[in-house]
């Protein structure tokens, strides 16, 4: 190993004694002291540079100025005092500035939560109360959270679901498009989007439309690692949504806030959904969530159908307030297009140099790196993400992966083109340091992942 990690490994000891197993999913003895911008230190003073912003949560970097600012000015007037009985003036005016940002011509409301996961279950509620209908349709490889109702809606890991169940019922899958591995065997050129006929099929045979209340979908799948399908499939699937009174909802948690090169990856497909979830980014990595949506629809549960003592935290609602602003007056959402131009074309060329690069792709500050044993079976290779992630950050560099083979590539938006440059050093080195045998296979006891 070539940093020094004592202390980083005498804290990771002290975690496997009190914090559950369950609740971790490592790839290195990593320990999170300080943060800046786009450098993260660990316990013993290293410092790295982040390709994955605290899993897409540190959209604005690391302790911004601006939103650390916020917090401790909001911290010294009023920490909390729960808006479920009273008002508090940042939740009101984060929820005007929601509505403002987010895509739709139409009267939208606001419903705020605290994790991802929580405003998923949100939409599941809003959805079958508004529709009166039951049934949700979500796609396999998604990942929308660890409240029952988001791993129901979940597709990703069975170890999510041993144990727990029964999950709630009335939940229903079909297959994300995933153009690199066609499961029609087709081309881009020659598409017809023939992967819909899945839903067409189970429609007529044992899922009554008029029974779905909506389907929700990531506008681009995350740890269904990064997978962008054709715009005219996502057009297609809310037209079939409309002719058949099906709400069509989105979860941005991963993807919003200009991680796609637009302030919400489905501004990419020329739709405006009903319903949309966001966390992650909306406050710089504070604890919050909202979901947005027509005003019709989420108002039509009362109280108390969705509400907790700490939602809208006047401190979370102020550093979403000021994560807004940052992305705003530094042009975040230009930023992210421009620079996941620039880092695509970098592993462009690392394609051409490594066989086991199967695949390139994603839009924005959002790129899913596809590792393969063999360009044509297309086989995924875990052990090389295992590796190739656990050598970068031996050399100085935050990237997991995710869907066992595909390199996980989210910086914060703020990132400069300078630690772009050191961080694709970096990660070739770390490729032909696997191409070369020189990771050994005791990494892969560590660094489990996805």
């Amino acid at each position: 190993m070539s940093r020094n990690v004592k202390k980083c490994m005498k804290w990771v000891e002290r975690d496997s004694k009190v914090i559950a197993s369950g609740s971790r999913m490592p790839y290195y003895p990593l320990v999170t002291k300080k943060g800046h911008g786009s450098i993260i230190e660990d316990s013993d003073g290293n410092e790295y540079i982040d390709f994955l912003a605290s899993a897409g949560a540190t959209n604005t970097g690391h302790c911004h100025p601006k939103v650390v600012k916020a917090i401790t000015d909001q911290a010294q007037e009023l920490i909390h005092y729960t808006p479920v009985y009273m008002y508090n003036e940042p939740m009101i005016e984060l929820a005007e500035q929601l509505v403002k940002i987010t895509p739709g011509k139409f009267k939208k409301k606001v419903m705020f939560g605290l994790s991802g996961s929580d405003s998923n279950d949100c939409m599941i509620k809003l959805a079958r109360a508004y529709t009166g209908r039951t049934k949700i349709i979500s796609f396999e490889g998604a990942y929308h959270g660890c409240t029952f109702g988001s791993i129901s809606i979940s597709a990703l890991s069975l170890n999510m679901r041993r144990k727990i169940g029964p999950l709630l019922p009335d939940i229903f899958h079909i297959s994300y498009p995933d153009c690199y591995r066609c499961k029609c065997g087709k081309k881009v050129a020659s598409c017809n989007l023939e992967c819909l006929d899945e839903l067409k099929e189970k429609f007529s045979s044992y899922i009554p439309p008029e029974e779905v209340a909506a389907i929700i979908m990531e506008p681009i799948a995350g740890d269904g690692g990064i997978l962008v399908p054709p715009e005219k499939y996502t057009q297609k699937l809310y037209e079939i949504c409309k002719e058949n009174g099906i709400l069509f909802a989105v979860d941005e948690v991963q993807q919003g806030f200009g991680r796609s090169g637009k302030w919400f990856s489905i501004e990419n497909f020329g739709v405006e959904p009903d319903i949309m979830v966001l966390g992650k980014s909306i406050a710089s990595g504070m604890p919050m969530s909202a979901v947005v949506a027509r005003e019709e629809i989420i108002e039509s549960v009362g109280a108390p159908a969705h509400v907790f003592t700490t939602i809208g935290n006047p401190i979370c609602c102020r550093a979403a307030l000021a994560t807004i602003e940052v992305i705003k007056e530094e042009d975040l959402v230009n930023a992210s297009k421009e620079k996941g131009e620039y880092l695509k074309s970098k592993f462009m060329k690392l394609k051409k140099k490594y066989s086991f690069i199967g695949d390139v792709r994603g839009v924005g500050l959002n790129l899913g790196i596809d590792l393969v044993k063999d360009p044509k079976t297309k086989e995924r290779y875990k052990e090389a993400c295992a590796k190739i992630c656990y050598r970068a950050w031996e050399k100085g560099l935050l990237m997991t992966f995710f869907a066992n083979n595909v390199l996980r590539i989210q910086p914060p938006l703020v990132i400069t083109k300078e630690e772009l440059d050191r961080a694709m050093v970096i990660i070739d080195e770390a490729m032909q340091d696997f191409v070369d045998g020189k990771i050994p296979d005791e990494v892969l006891e560590v660094a489990k992942g996805w």
